[in-house]
């Protein structure tokens, strides 16, 4: 890498920062460590983080040759969407989204999976503490533009790593079309292979929005999910969501899994909480006193942290499938869940539609 001068340093691409060799490396890479507009954003934050101290510039730029290291070793592993010969055995994309189909379970999944598959997941949260921390010196020198942006990729990156667990969650569901969990599978492989994936792009930004707005209603607690808030939500999201609040919240499992999310509690806490009020004749409470009621304590009230997202995903994730397990009252599944298989079935409604138009 070149040796770093502050004050000659100019906005250039970020591949100059790199030797030939890694150059070469990206340019064939298969796994996209930054998208083109991320890649504009380190370009633009790198020289103004390299005015104000050289040493910080230089620790993020070894952070991304560091990145880039780490994908070209991922590279070397055998594609997922080409035939391979593997220690005697023939591999083959159809022969994975069978194994994904048939062989998936309801416990831990990582030692199933194929190893780049893995490896590409490690990059993938490498790269979201990299776009993370650059969002947060940004935002340290006044840079409020830039900030908000290297956050919005952050969270956009967030979601590669959530839609890996819907799609595995939805491939597990023995109940949808085999025709949908094929589908389902040969997206997983897609995103696998690249860590970028188009049903992120139209879903993601909705998400997104919801988990923003649900912090700015602040719906009250114990009653039923309010009708108000929901319209509030939903006239702040494109059509599809529309289309999916109007389909979709006749079904008890998508409404509860809805409850779920606007509340931050589970289903369990979310029923108890009625229960207690409506003994104690409370008609509603607010966030700060959920903990109080249920005679626990619960982060009802999350910030807009990609981390917070995530990590409240996954309790919700790990508790529908509890749920499930055991057929227990409650949502099987997570609002991603339902959203996602929603996208679906619409995507094939059209394309069904296009054929019959023909």
């Amino acid at each position: 890498m070149e040796e770093l001068n502050a004050q000659e340093f100019e906005q250039v691409d970020i591949s100059s920062f790199f030797d030939s060799e890694a150059e070469v490396s990206q340019e064939d890479s298969k796994v996209v460590i930054f998208t083109k507009k991320q890649n504009d954003l380190v370009n633009e934050i790198i020289p103004i983080v390299q005015k104000n101290n050289k040493t910080t510039a230089e620790s993020f730029i070894n952070r991304i040759v560091d990145l880039e290291a780490l994908a070209s070793a991922i590279n070397r592993f055998p594609s997922l969407l080409e035939r391979h010969s593997i220690i005697g055995d023939v591999r083959t994309p159809t022969s994975l989204i069978d194994s994904l189909i048939d062989h998936m379970n309801n416990g831990d999944s990582t030692l199933q999976l194929p190893s780049k598959a893995n490896l590409g997941k490690g990059l993938l949260i490498a790269k979201m503490h990299t776009l993370s921390r650059l969002g947060r010196e940004a935002k340290f020198l006044g840079e409020e533009k830039l900030a908000k942006e290297l956050e919005t990729e952050t969270i956009s990156s967030m979601f590669s790593l959530l839609v890996e667990d819907v799609y595995l969650n939805l491939i597990n569901d023995t109940s949808q079309p085999l025709e949908f969990r094929r589908e389902w599978a040969m997206s997983l492989l897609l995103l696998w292979e690249h860590w970028s994936d188009q049903n992120i792009e139209d879903v993601a930004p909705v998400l997104q929005a919801v988990w923003t707005a649900r912090r700015r209603l602040a719906p009250a607690f114990g009653t039923m999910m309010g009708t108000s808030e929901l319209m509030m939500i939903s006239m702040q999201m494109d059509d599809q969501w529309i289309h999916f609040i109007k389909e979709k919240m006749g079904d008890p499992g998508v409404t509860q899994a809805m409850e779920e999310f606007l509340f931050g509690i589970s289903y369990e806490q979310i029923k108890t909480l009625k229960n207690t009020l409506k003994t104690q004749g409370i008609s509603a409470i607010g966030r700060d006193e959920v903990s109080k009621f249920l005679g626990e304590h619960v982060k009802a009230d999350a910030g807009l942290d990609y981390r917070d997202f995530y990590s409240l995903y996954t309790v919700r994730r790990d508790n529908a499938r509890s749920r499930a397990r055991f057929k227990v009252e409650g949502p099987y599944k997570t609002l991603e869940d339902y959203y996602i298989q929603f996208v679906t079935e619409q995507n094939k409604e059209k394309q069904k539609n296009d054929t019959f138009a023909k």
